[in-house]
């Protein structure tokens, strides 16, 4: 796993011009609506990812 995630667009505007923000580790800056943001990993889910289906389209 890397030790930083970087997300691909901004959370607010959707544009990908983003730089680390230095207010510390997980945060981000947006330089087309100049918002900051900050990103944190929560956990895992204790009951995973659940299919409903076979995972194929029904014809």
């Amino acid at each position: 796993m890397s030790e930083r995630a970087a997300p691909f667009y901004c959370p607010y505007c959707g544009d990908e011009d983003l730089r680390p923000s230095e207010q510390g580790h997980g945060a981000w800056e947006c330089a087309a609506c100049n918002r900051a943001f900050q990103l944190k990993f929560l956990g895992l889910l204790a009951r995973g990812v659940q299919r409903t289906n076979g995972g194929g389209d029904e014809i």
